[in-house]
């Protein structure tokens, strides 16, 4: 339960986040906001690690799988396209996008066990689901 909570935090700050960043892209420019939210967050980071915060440990960085650390560059075009569609669009139908893009692409994921994750399979519960959050998606998304 506990798990659920943080992961509703963690929406509730992406989309504060994309608001934010956005605010800041229509400032400084696009690029030029992923970039400053790239190096304020990895100072955060780095002061997080001076303060000992980490758990992990720097000596495993070559076993990590090539692939893994793409999710870096993920993240510069994850800050960079959710300027560019809160900045035209507005951040709820750009969050509402974004969730249908998450939920799709992780049942993915899920399914074929994906980078080494565990397989989850694929329900006919699931499948519903899918079809109701894009149905839903489609009714937010609906200009009246």
């Amino acid at each position: 339960m506990i798990s659920l909570l943080l992961a509703a935090l963690s929406g509730i700050f992406m989309a504060l986040q994309g608001s934010l960043n956005s605010a800041l892209g229509k400032i400084t420019g696009q690029l030029e906001a992923t970039f400053l939210v790239h190096v304020v967050g990895s100072l955060a980071s780095l002061g997080l690690l001076i303060f000992g915060l980490g758990q992990g440990s720097w000596r495993k960085l070559a076993k990590a799988p090539w692939y893994t650390y793409l999710g870096g560059l993920l993240g510069v075009a994850i800050i960079f396209l959710v300027v560019a569609a809160i900045t035209k669009i507005g951040a709820a139908p750009a969050t509402t996008a974004i969730i249908v893009g998450q939920v799709s692409t992780a049942a993915l994921v899920d399914t074929f066990g994906l980078f080494g994750l565990k397989a989850v399979p694929f329900s006919i519960w699931q499948g519903v689901g899918l079809v109701l959050m894009a149905a839903g998606a489609w009714l937010l998304l609906s200009r009246s």
